[in-house]
């Protein structure tokens, strides 16, 4: 759907742009959110981070500014001091959670790719929160079996971000249920899957998109059987679940 300009004249549809993501029909609302509340009070680290990551060739895969401002409000509400965050990219959510933390604060942070997140490094030190940030490269799995074992790390987390490879996303939650404190939050992001997850079985989909479509329509229907945690999944970004641990 194009968006119209003020002379009349239909132009691109902004949102739609690779590394923009955005569930709603119009581009003319969501470019209205951006503008009004997003961008004015995105802060320049971020913007700075957003600009460098709109450059690179995977920059779909990262986190749109609306759901970054978002996390950011999130983690100042509930107070959270320890974070964790699977799927880091170049950093940009990283970097929204990090501004959000007070100075003591803890991410651990887990990706296979350290080369896109020394992409964000710099701007994240520039900032002055990279002594909140403990990376680690590699699967995420391996890393929360030796958690799981140690009882110090159970119920050690106020809050935990998943933006990683979908068809782990229940592997992740069998997992960080233990690891996530009761009254604490995770939050599982693409979780409306480019609104592909009502799309007719002959819709013609990207390839990357109808393959893990039956992973995200899975791990809906267990989030909302799962008797541990309240869920709330919000159209924001690419959609949003978060899960506050209950039991």
């Amino acid at each position: 759907m194009a968006a119209v300009n003020s002379g009349g004249d239909s132009q691109p549809a902004k949102h739609q742009e690779v590394g923009h993501k955005s569930l709603l029909q119009s581009d003319a609302l969501y470019q209205y959110i951006l503008e009004t509340s997003v961008y004015p009070r995105e802060p320049a680290p971020m913007k700075e981070l957003r600009e460098v990551t709109a450059k690179h060739p995977w920059n779909l895969m990262t986190t749109s500014a609306d759901e970054g401002q978002f996390l950011n409000m999130l983690l100042k509400l509930i107070n959270a001091k320890n974070t964790m965050e699977i799927g880091v990219y170049t950093g940009y959510s990283l970097l929204s959670t990090a501004l959000a933390l007070p100075d003591d604060g803890k991410i651990l942070a887990l990706d296979i790719n350290r080369e896109n997140y020394e992409i964000g490094l710099p701007i994240i030190e520039k900032a002055g929160v990279a002594h909140k940030i403990d990376f680690r490269e590699g699967p995420a799995l391996p890393l929360l079996d030796q958690m799981i074992k140690d009882e110090n790390f159970h119920g050690s987390f106020d809050f935990i971000f998943v933006d990683a490879d979908k068809d782990n996303y229940l592997n992740y939650h069998k997992r960080l249920i233990d690891l996530v404190k009761i009254g604490g939050v995770i939050g599982y992001d693409n979780t409306l899957w480019n609104g592909s997850l009502v799309a007719p079985p002959d819709a013609p989909l990207r390839k990357y998109v109808r393959y893990y479509r039956d992973f995200v329509l899975e791990l809906n229907k267990a989030l909302a059987a799962d008797p541990r945690v309240e869920i709330c999944q919000l159209p924001v970004g690419d959609g949003i679940t978060l899960c506050r641990r209950i039991s």
